[in-house]
């Protein structure tokens, strides 16, 4: 063994390239829901910890993605959802009904017919607490999240 091979750092390889991928930093859940409450009270329902602006769930922990779009998907029957991953700069974006992955969306299609917002939520140009009518998941126990939700059925119902 010549004396440069002692010197030489060791390297680890993983077995898999996924964990090479860069981590996902923001993720969000582009809904049909238009109002920040009850959003946010479906996300308690589904277990997601999220802060809801508007038809936007951002997520707490943006490694959660695929589960929280899968969960949430699965409470809003009959409609689809999109989630939205940062990561190293490049955004992805993908559509999820009934809590299943449907397909791969062109994320810049997306930014362009999306809310104002949505462009600034995944560059980070803006945070969710800078927002007004920001509602947290974590503000809204499971029975305030069914009573909200009940009572939004029964207007459309009259409606």
């Amino acid at each position: 063994m010549s004396p440069e091979a002692d010197d030489a750092p060791d390297v680890v390889v993983p077995d898999d390239a996924s964990a090479l991928e860069e981590p996902v930093t923001v993720a969000l859940l582009l809904t049909q829901v238009v109002a920040a409450e009850p959003l946010a009270a479906v996300c308690t329902l589904a277990g997601v910890r999220a802060v809801a602006i508007g038809s936007i769930a951002v997520l707490e922990d943006p490694t959660t993605g695929p589960q929280a779009a899968a969960a949430v998907s699965r409470l809003l029957k009959g409609t689809d959802l999109v989630l939205c991953e940062r990561r190293a700069g490049a955004i992805a974006a993908s559509r999820w009904s009934l809590g299943s992955h449907d397909e791969d969306l062109a994320p810049g299609l997306l930014l362009d017919s999306g809310p104002a917002v949505l462009e600034d939520l995944l560059l980070g140009d803006v945070v969710p607490g800078d927002l007004d009518g920001v509602v947290s998941s974590a503000d809204i126990s499971r029975f305030k999240a069914v009573r909200v939700l009940t009572k939004i059925a029964r207007q459309a119902r009259k409606g």
